[in-house]
Formats: C-alpha cells, structure tokens, sequence
C-alpha cells in the first residue's frame, strides 16, 4: 500500500481590522477554503497581553513592538490551525509578502495585497517553519495536541473524511464515512 504524502500544520491569524470587516473577514475564509486548506481548530479571541508577549518575543526590542502589541490586543482576532500539503509555504505564499507596500504592487492578489493597511495591520500572520507553527500553535491553542492530532486525526484530514461547518469556519472528522485501505498509511495498523 502507497500512503498519502503526509499533511503539515500552519498557524494561521486574521487580525483585528480583518475581524471588524464582515466582507473582508468571508472574502480571506473563502480564499483559504478555495486553496484547499482544512481549517483544525478556530477560535474569536482578543489577544491577552500575555499571550501577544510570549508570540512576540522575538521582537521586544524592535522600533515597532508598542504597536503591535498595542494593536494586536485591540480587539477579536480569527485564530485558526491550518492543515495542507506544504501547508506553511502555501499559506504564506496566499498571504504574501510581510510589508504592504510590496504586497500591493508585487503580489497584489494576495491577501495582504487586497486588504494590508500597514505593515502592523498587514491583515494575517502565518508561521514561518515547522518549529515556529508549534511554538505558536501552543501559545494558543493550549489543549492541542500535535503529536495526538498526527497519530490520530490527520488519516481523516488527508482522505477527506471531514464535514466543513462555515458557521464555526472548522473541518470536523466525519466518522460516518469509512477510509479506504489505500488512504491508510501502513505504519498506523
């Protein structure tokens, strides 16, 4: 039997100026659904203080830290695990580029390109590599467990068995629906 080519997690944040938008906010759900992602987990939040120190750390002593904190706990972000093939390039690559002024004029179909404002409302985040997706995935969603999600969960991902909820804007597993044996990766028997 051929298994599957495995699936990846990404973090994936629409931020507050996305969320206060009702028509920007559907446009980028329908962009990630239409590129094929499964959406994991997903979760409203406004960000604590706490939360956006541990994220940001990195940047602590950089010009614009104030800012983005300040703007990061503002109000409700859209908060979500995504899964794909490739899945952190591939959401990168729809957000594009991190400054809006390049969005917009190199990658103008990207999300930033279409609905950045700034490079601190520049609309999304998006990990960077496996490593950085399981810090993050961690610093939200704290009951998650990656490795339970590979082991357990991520055979109904990569065969399809799922049901899409637009309301909760989440893939649940549908276990109705029998996997194939050739969808099974032999090392989980």
């Amino acid at each position: 039997m051929k298994s599957k080519q495995p699936l990846q997690l990404t973090l994936a944040i629409l931020k507050p100026h996305v969320v206060k938008s009702p028509f920007v906010l559907q446009k980028i759900r329908d962009l990630i659904i239409d590129e094929g992602f499964k959406v994991v987990r997903s979760r409203r939040t406004i960000i604590t203080p706490m939360e956006a120190e541990s994220f940001y750390a990195d940047h602590k002593e950089k010009f614009f830290y104030n800012r983005l904190m300040t703007f990061m706990c503002s109000g409700p972000s859209d908060i979500h695990i995504l899964t794909a093939h490739d899945a952190i390039a591939k959401w990168r690559t729809l957000m594009g580029p991190t400054k809006v002024y390049q969005a917009q004029f190199h990658a103008p179909h990207t999300i930033r390109g279409m609905y950045g404002l700034s490079d601190t409302r520049n609309a999304t985040h998006g990990s960077d590599s496996p490593e950085s997706s399981k810090r993050e995935i961690a610093i939200f969603f704290k009951e998650f467990n990656i490795e339970h999600w590979f082991k357990n969960e991520e055979i109904f991902y990569n065969s399809g068995n799922l049901k899409f909820d637009p309301s909760l804007f989440i893939h649940t597993i549908d276990r109705t629906r029998k996997i194939n044996e050739s969808d099974q990766d032999t090392t989980m028997i």
